[in-house]
């Protein structure tokens, strides 16, 4: 079974090299006779086959020549995209900005019927107000170096979220109490986020758990992830986003959401850590 969110990306570029090698062995050809007909060295050939560096598209339109095989190469190309599409850098996705990020992902939260959501430090993105998103994501922004359309995005973030309102979508949280206690803006930001969770529980399709720091732990708080029914979950990681499909994958998360539930406090008992967090603003 995979190991790590890097391990859905890793396989599908080990399944395009091994593609790769087949097209090869198929064309009886050795690695530095395909070398030679792409005009590169053998180490490339290698290192490519043994998944070690991703192939350009150049790179595989000359692979499939070399082996008589261009009409293949359309498919293995779009294969390699798919498998480079897992594992994104932040700094790639974000490079313009924020706000397209934001706008990006709506047609899969719209077709999304089931989220949840794990956070440690964060309000999860669905249940934030703007006042927390601007300031959240101005520290992004800022960290990153990105152009300043922090505005922008934390609207459309918020415009987002209506979709814990419109009856077709059901939405299951699970955050740790930190997240109460660390003050993402001032005083009054976090006082208004906390009273919108308050808010937000009344909600009939949305589920907000608190993991208490006095909790036995059956599970340790993991990385930020979000599950999109049970097909596809996105995991934050401080350089890239991770995007896990491999069914045997996205069971573990499902496993550890399950774990992570039976810590958590929900109704009253929810709403008293966050009174709390609220009445300790001053």
């Amino acid at each position: 079974m995979p190991s790590s969110p890097f391990s859905s990306a890793q396989a599908a570029r080990a399944s395009l090299a091994a593609r790769l090698k087949e097209l090869r062995l198929d064309a009886d050809l050795t690695m530095q006779e395909l070398a030679d007909r792409c005009a590169w060295n053998k180490a490339k050939t290698s290192r490519i086959e043994a998944a070690r560096t991703a192939p350009s598209d150049a790179d595989i339109r000359a692979w499939c020549a070399a082996c008589g095989a261009r009409e293949q190469a359309a498919d293995l190309i779009a294969s390699s995209r798919s498998a480079d599409s897992m594992y994104v850098e932040w700094r790639r996705v974000q490079r313009t900005g924020l706000r397209r990020l934001q706008q990006a992902n709506v047609p899969l939260y719209e077709r999304t019927r089931l989220f949840r959501v794990y956070c440690a430090r964060v309000v999860p993105g669905l249940l934030q107000t703007q006042g927390y998103a601007h300031a959240l994501l101005s520290l992004i922004a800022d960290f990153r170096s990105l152009p300043n359309d922090v505005g922008e995005a934390a609207a459309a973030r918020v415009d987002r979220s209506h979709i814990i309102r419109d009856g077709l979508h059901r939405v299951v949280v699970l955050i740790e109490e930190d997240v109460l206690t660390h003050r993402i803006g001032g005083n009054s930001v976090m006082a208004d986020q906390l009273a919108h969770l308050l808010t937000t529980m009344a909600c009939p399709a949305v589920s907000i758990g608190i993991i208490p720091r006095s909790a036995h732990r059956v599970m340790w708080g993991p990385e930020t992830f979000t599950m999109f029914d049970d097909q596809r979950v996105h995991v934050e990681l401080l350089a890239a986003k991770v995007t896990v499909t491999t069914p045997t994958e996205v069971e573990v998360y499902q496993k550890a959401f399950a774990r992570l539930t039976t810590m958590a406090v929900y109704g009253p008992r929810a709403r008293t850590l966050i009174s709390g967090a609220i009445d300790a603003l001053g």
